[in-house]
């Protein structure tokens, strides 16, 4: 393992989720998560040992087409579609969600060190990068107001359950990372379908909309 890069590219992506904590550009968001899954797409290969498994290589191949490329370029379609650009009002600002976002990264890096882990896995920032990831995810979904923003919230909150995949990945490298690509493009559609849905019955992707309804 080239614990090294591996762990720059832990950093990476937990630098990028303060970069998308503190995005009111929903361009930038999804070019957030875009870089997130490129990056998280090339860990399953530095994790490999000697020889590179078949099956490693397909799951960072599907990782990066669908989280760098196919993800993102469904989420532009849709904010296109709804012609908006910006988060304006969210429920928890940007500056304070950046706080709670390095925080959270600061103590998820201080929990990891506590906990019995494998001596293989002692050195490694996966643990804590998934934590973080998490965490991260939980305040897009519950600090943000337009539903673009809440798909990223999800898809960067998938990327931590995903990197505590890749602690198994010598165990079990089809089925873990395989098992999580297809929930998040279930996902990924279920959500799409309801973000056109909210997009047709109010003209706008404010979830704070969805208050109005009434049985």
């Amino acid at each position: 393992m080239n614990e090294g890069t591996l762990n720059l590219l832990v950093g990476l992506a937990m630098g990028l989720n303060l970069l998308a904590l503190g995005s009111s550009r929903l361009p930038a968001l999804i070019r957030t998560v875009a870089a997130q899954g490129v990056v998280l797409g090339v860990m399953p290969l530095l994790i490999e040992h000697e020889t590179l498994d078949w099956r490693v290589a397909a799951v960072a191949m599907a990782t990066i087409a669908g989280k760098g490329v196919v993800i993102p370029w469904l989420l532009r379609r849709a904010m296109r579609a709804a012609n908006i650009e910006r988060e304006i009002e969210p429920f928890v600002g940007y500056v304070p969600s950046l706080l709670l976002g390095a925080g959270g990264t600061i103590a998820a890096v201080g929990l990891a060190r506590a906990l019995p882990l494998l001596p293989e896995h002692s050195g490694s920032l996966l643990v804590p990068g998934a934590m973080a990831s998490v965490l991260t995810g939980f305040l897009l979904l519950i600090g943000r107001v337009k539903a673009i923003s809440q798909v990223c919230g999800y898809l960067i909150l998938e990327n931590g359950i995903y990197l505590f995949g890749l602690l198994l990945i010598h165990s079990t490298p089809l089925l873990v990372e395989s098992g999580i690509l297809l929930d998040v493009t279930v996902g990924v559609f279920v959500i799409g379908i309801i973000v056109d849905r909210i997009q047709r019955a109010f003209d706008s992707l404010d979830t704070r909309k969805l208050t109005t309804l009434r049985e």
